[in-house]
C-alpha cells in the first residue's frame, strides 16, 4: 500500500487505479475516508472528531457489559473479540494517518489528528447489486479487514442473541 499516492488537502475517496486481483469480481483499491460506512460524513469538519471519539465509547461501553457478565454465549464472545479488533484497527489508522500526511507535517497536533481517516481498500463486485445503486456498477463500496470484523461481529452478537433467548426458552419449560 505504500506506492499508493496520498490524498490531497481535503481529498477523500480513490485516489489510483485499483489492482485487479480476479477480474471484473475483486480489486484492492485504495480509498481514503473520513467517515463511517459508504463515505457518510467525508469531507466535513466534524467527521474526524465524532469518529474518533465514538469508538471510544463503544470500548468503554463494552467492557462495563463485559464486567457484567452479558456475553456469556461463545457467539457473543467470539463477536465481543472481533468488534475489538475492528474498532482498535480503525481506531489506528485515524489516529495515525493524519500524522502521515507529507502537506501537514507542520500542522498542529489537533490539526493533524483531524486530518485521520481510515483506509479502505477491498472492492468486490456484488451480482445484481447495480439493480439496487445504478451507479455503483455493481461494485460495493470499498471497505476494509476492520469494517469486516464490525459487520461479523454484528451478525455473530445477533445469532449469540437468538441462542441465548433459545436457552432461556427452554430452560423455562423445563
Amino acid at each position: 500500500m505504500a506506492n499508493f499516492s496520498e490524498p490531497p488537502p481535503g481529498g477523500f475517496g480513490s485516489l489510483d487505479m485499483p489492482w485487479m486481483i480476479i477480474p471484473d469480481w475483486f480489486e484492492w483499491k485504495r480509498v481514503h475516508n473520513q467517515g463511517v460506512a459508504f463515505g457518510l460524513g467525508n469531507g466535513t469538519s466534524w467527521a474526524p472528531i465524532v469518529f474518533l471519539v465514538v469508538p471510544i465509547i463503544a470500548l468503554f461501553i463494552i467492557r462495563y457489559f463485559w464486567k457484567k457478565g452479558a456475553f456469556e454465549h461463545v457467539y457473543s464472545k467470539l463477536a465481543v473479540s472481533l468488534l475489538l479488533c475492528g474498532i482498535f484497527g480503525n481506531l489506528t489508522d485515524r489516529l495515525a494517518q493524519g500524522f502521515l500526511l507529507e502537506y501537514a507535517k507542520n500542522d498542529s497536533f489537533w490539526e493533524r489528528l483531524s486530518q485521520g481517516y481510515v483506509v479502505d481498500f477491498i472492492s468486490v463486485r456484488l451480482p445484481f447489486y447495480d439493480k439496487i445503486v445504478p451507479s455503483s456498477h455493481g461494485w460495493w463500496p470499498t471497505f476494509n479487514v476492520a469494517d469486516s470484523c464490525i459487520c461479523i461481529a454484528a451478525v455473530l452478537l445477533f445469532l449469540g442473541g437468538l441462542k441465548e433467548e433459545q436457552a432461556k426458552k427452554m430452560k423455562n419449560s423445563d
